[in-house]
């Protein structure tokens, strides 16, 4: 089923996300967390994606897995910035071979050993979306950043890139995450006055550890607000106090979105079933 049909269905859509191994050593134990992830029923699994070699077979072996095995949608992510257009298009041949119906086509960071762009590789996420719907049937996804991407210094350019993507063929958007609601209320108005129209999930990651945070701000110019920074100031010492938190937080943060008419939310929840479960286990009486 392609995600774009179950987002217009009228229902509550909570999303997970997990992540291949680094290695094949891994994958066993990354299997099991998707089980149980997937043991919750969500409305699709998203796997994020390892630049060439095995991680990026696993992203394609996991989401089949999802699919054919759990009867859960799943939604693979591409990144095209660190792969070249063949290494791309053999991951898109092997997505169709599998019956993967839908695509998260990102650009990905920029590799810091290599000049960019080179010949042999997308620049823009754009390309990579207009190369996905002239190889297949997709259903395609992108990235959106509610605060602003970090590499664009005004706002109003931002949404006019958006735009530009999402005219290439873009169903639906998923946001980066963020920790204030109130941002991406902000972010949804503006888009749809500049015309963009596709479903927007937001993007809720539950902080489970202290020391996660730090990184999450520098990758991503994300903003705490000082509620949040009071919870991490106060048990980001503490790693189950910290779990607890950070799950009451995000739920916290969806219910918030559900009461406001947001039905269809996304969560990072990584490889961290534990955490999925105290979330769905929040909204239990909600959804």
């Amino acid at each position: 089923m392609k995600i774009i049909d179950r987002l217009r269905e009228d229902r509550i859509n909570i999303s997970f996300e997990v992540f291949p191994p680094k290695t094949d050593a891994g994958f066993e134990s990354v299997l099991k967390a998707v089980d149980e992830i997937g043991a919750l029923n969500p409305a699709f699994i998203s796997v994020t994606y390892g630049a060439g070699g095995g991680t990026s077979r696993n992203t394609v072996s996991i989401a089949s897995h999802i699919r054919h095995d759990l009867g859960v949608e799943s939604l693979a992510h591409l990144t095209c910035a660190s792969s070249t257009k063949e290494v791309v298009g053999q991951v898109i041949e092997e997505l169709k071979r599998e019956g993967i119906e839908n695509v998260l086509a990102l650009r990905g960071d920029i590799p810091h050993d290599a000049a960019f762009p080179i010949s042999n590789r997308y620049q823009y996420a754009c390309e990579l979306i207009e190369d996905i719907k002239l190889r297949g049937d997709f259903c395609i996804g992108a990235a959106c950043y509610p605060e602003g991407h970090v590499e664009n210094e005004h706002k109003k350019d931002d949404i006019r890139y958006l735009k530009e993507k999402v005219d290439c063929g873009v169903d639906f958007l998923t946001t980066q995450m963020f920790f204030d609601n109130s941002i991406f209320y902000n972010f949804l108005y503006r888009i749809r006055e500049a015309g963009i129209m596709v479903p927007v999930l937001p993007g809720i990651m539950p902080v489970t550890n202290g020391k996660q945070i730090k990184r999450i701000c520098e990758l991503s110019g994300t903003a705490l607000p000082q509620r949040f920074r009071a919870i991490v100031d106060r048990f980001g010492d503490n790693p189950k106090a910290m779990q607890r938190a950070g799950a009451v937080y995000a739920s916290d943060q969806i219910i918030d979105l559900l009461a406001n008419g947001i039905e269809n939310i996304h969560v990072y929840s990584m490889n961290k079933p534990e955490t999925a479960r105290a979330i769905m286990s929040n909204l239990s009486e909600v959804i």
